[in-house]
């Protein structure tokens, strides 16, 4: 007969004290644990909280959330007083949170009413840092700079020259997302004095005499994404001061009465002036253009001019979008030693005006509509023209200007790959006049009437490798007129 497992029995072992002892302690230890379970579950249990009046006996209030966590503001200019309601005059509270070392010094969304300077002593009020978050306005009803800033650096941009009380509570003062409007006929806008590593960044600054002033002495400004719009005087106005390393980039400087960028009486080295919009700088100041190096006293040299647009207003006796002036004919050396390159120039007296110049190179720029000159060089040496193009913008249609190019009194200079069309209105598309040592190569000019290339009392020139058209459909021999001078070559493979 077949045995099932299912089928076979073990015998029951007898219960020893042992094991006996050992279910006791178990069972125990189980009880105690559901006990202490039930406790910590009776502890979270919060029976039925009465129903609100009127509720159904199954509706439950829920009990309330956790509190979140409390943030800390930061303290602001409105902690001291000020109200930021364009009436007030908050001026004492601003300076009572400048004087406190206020950092940073915040300014809430407002207009603030100002009646007199906000002075910053950088030596006594320590790192600076003024924001606005583009929501904060200072109204300036008074006379002089909405903002003074006053530091203690008379080194040099060498780190050596910086003395440690200067980098420790001077080092980058910061002006960034404000606006200042000006409410008085001398308000102006920011003043910088003997600062280190200045930014000033996302400034609009409208309604004052100059928008930006440095004086004095400076070292390594940034100057970058502002609109210094609609003022009396200057966008920024580098007045009789001793600045290295400057960067002034990305910004909208137009409709500034005394010019765009200004500098005079100063000792400028490193200037640079990068993707930036300056239009309408041409008003009703002495000799104003959009880029104006007034260095007849002081110097500016070392920078360069690049991918800028520089326009109008040609109706404005004396405009130019670039004017570089140095010191006298026997002294060119106060400025140049500039790059002007790949800048859009257009709609003025003459888009780039240099006298008594030495060492600038202007290429790969576009000019138009230069009712007298687009350019117009004096006394100047060591110039390297190059690749330019020089024509119409067909978008104005106007008939009216010149658009030539001329030199006089110049002197080892050299004109290559000069691209002229429709200069008209003049004796000549490209003239020369008393110049020496002067290297015109590989040109062309075309439609711009008679005489193409005049040389008048010029010595030691050559004329070489240059395309010419004129509008008539002349000889060769009438594109180029030389009067007087000698020692000049005009090679035989023009035409």
């Amino acid at each position: 007969m077949t045995t099932f497992l299912s089928d076979q029995h073990t015998p029951r072992q007898p219960v020893s004290w042992a094991n006996g002892r050992f279910l006791f302690v178990r069972s125990v230890g189980l009880c105690g644990l559901l006990w202490l379970y039930s406790l910590n579950a009776a502890d979270k249990f919060e029976p039925p909280v009465a129903a609100q009046e009127g509720a159904t006996p199954t509706e439950t209030l829920i009990p309330p959330a956790t509190p979140p966590t409390r943030i800390t503001i930061p303290p602001t200019v409105k902690d001291f007083g000020a109200l930021g309601d364009g009436t007030t005059d908050d001026t004492a509270a601003i300076q009572k949170a400048v004087d406190a070392s206020l950092q940073p010094l915040h300014f809430p969304a407002g207009t603030y009413r100002i009646t007199k300077t906000i002075e910053i002593h950088l030596g006594q009020t320590g790192l600076l840092s003024i924001t606005g978050n583009g929501l904060a306005r200072l109204r300036m009803d008074a006379p002089g700079p909405a903002i003074r800033v006053l530091g203690t650096h008379h080194g040099t941009a060498d780190p050596k020259t910086v003395g440690t009380s200067v980098w420790d509570k001077q080092r980058s003062p910061l002006i960034d997302g404000i606006e200042i409007s000006g409410h008085h006929v001398q308000a102006s806008g920011i003043e910088l004095s003997s600062t280190l590593q200045a930014t000033l960044s996302r400034l609009t600054i409208r309604g004052v005499t100059h928008a930006i002033r440095l004086t004095t002495r400076n070292r390594n400004v940034l100057i970058s994404d502002c609109h210094l719009y609609d003022n009396r005087g200057a966008g920024v106005f580098m007045d009789n001061v001793n600045l290295h390393q400057i960067n002034i980039a990305h910004s909208h400087i137009s409709y500034n009465r005394q010019g765009g960028i200004v500098s005079r009486d100063s000792e400028i080295r490193n200037l640079q002036i990068t993707g930036c919009d300056l239009e309408g700088n041409v008003g009703d100041g002495p000799l104003a253009a959009n880029l104006l190096l007034d260095c007849r006293r002081g110097s500016v040299r070392e920078g360069a001019i690049t991918g800028c647009t520089l326009q109008h207003d040609r109706e404005v006796n004396g405009s130019a979008n670039i004017r570089m002036l140095g010191a006298a004919k026997d002294n060119p050396n106060m400025v140049g030693t500039f790059v002007i390159g790949d800048n859009v120039l257009s709609d003025a007296r003459v888009n780039i005006h240099l006298k008594n110049a030495r060492g600038v190179m202007i290429e790969g720029n576009t000019f138009g509509e230069g009712l007298d000159q687009n350019l117009l060089a004096e006394n100047c040496t060591q110039l390297v023209i190059g690749s330019n193009l020089f024509d119409r913008n067909p978008d104005p249609k106007e008939e009216t200007c010149k658009n030539s190019v001329e030199l006089r009194e110049c002197s080892d200079c050299t004109l290559t790959g000069l691209h002229m069309h429709d200069v008209h209105g003049v004796d000549s598309a490209l003239k020369l006049d008393r110049c020496t040592w002067c290297n015109i190569t590989n040109c062309l000019i075309t439609d711009s009437g008679n005489t193409l290339v005049e040389l008048l009392k010029c010595e030691n020139c050559r004329l070489s490798g240059c395309l010419f058209r004129a509008t008539d459909q002349v000889s060769t021999s009438k594109n180029v007129q030389v009067t007087g001078g000698s020692n000049n070559v005009i090679s035989e493979d023009i035409r």
